[in-house]
């Protein structure tokens, strides 16, 4: 564990916290920071910005990475350095199957690693699972959620994207989203518990553009569904079966 300040994320020890709720967006930390109390600004640095308070009595800190496996790999790293030792995703995803509604949360029983940042960490045939303790937690706070294996990827605008996702989709995949697999697989290697809990922002076959904005423009089911993935992640990490 450093003590010294992380380059990129600006944390440091003084966090006094081992646990972490990571997103892509940095607007996302000023939503997630509304629901704790004592809620203090830490970094702001490039795409990390960083929250600390607490929830329910737990001290947890709230981290934005930007999008993509490399920015999460970064942040997750950085957060090992500083003593995090759980560290949940909330985030957005696009379903893989029909019948999974917008808001509906999705959370990966683990992540097929599609994206090129992790296989320079270890062969692709190292799984990508979350931990069965933050699973198993839940389970207990949203037993109504889609549970699936979710699809890691790099990107959205390849020519042979639709055929990409429908063979995944044909493969049982609930969800994809471009960060779970990072975070689960260097979690793993770091000793880190991990766990990724994704609000549905497209409709499988949807138009992705359409759903991205509806998301940044507050509609009100995916409004929900991102409140809902992050106050879920809080009570997880909260829990008195995991607090110290």
């Amino acid at each position: 564990m450093s003590e010294e300040v992380q380059p990129h994320t600006q944390l440091t020890t003084a966090i006094n916290t081992d646990r972490a709720i990571i997103m892509g967006d940095p607007a996302r930390v000023d939503k997630a920071a509304k629901l704790l109390d004592n809620a203090k600004e830490w970094a702001y640095n490039r795409e990390y910005k960083s929250v600390i308070g607490e929830y329910r009595g737990q001290r947890i800190l709230l981290m934005s990475t930007g999008i993509g496996a490399p920015s999460a790999g970064i942040g997750v790293e950085e957060l090992n350095n500083v003593g995090v030792k759980k560290v949940i995703r909330v985030g957005s995803a696009g379903a893989m199957q029909t019948g999974i509604d917008l808001g509906e949360l999705i959370i990966g029983e683990g992540a097929v690693r599609d994206d090129g940042l992790t296989k320079q960490y270890v062969p692709a045939m190292y799984p990508a699972v979350p931990s069965f303790k933050l699973m198993a937690l839940a389970h207990k706070y949203a037993p109504d959620a889609v549970y699936g294996i979710i699809r890691s990827h790099d990107g959205f605008y390849m020519d042979d994207n639709a055929e990409t996702e429908a063979y995944w989709s044909s493969k049982g995949i609930v969800g994809a989203d471009m960060e779970s697999g990072a975070m689960m697989t260097i979690g793993r290697l770091r000793g880190m518990e991990t766990l990724s809990i994704l609000n549905n922002v497209v409709l499988y076959e949807g138009d992705l553009a359409a759903g991205v904005n509806s998301l940044v423009d507050g509609e009100e089911l995916m409004a929900k569904g991102e409140i809902a993935s992050l106050k879920l992640a809080m009570d997880i990490l909260s829990d008195d079966s995991i607090k110290q």
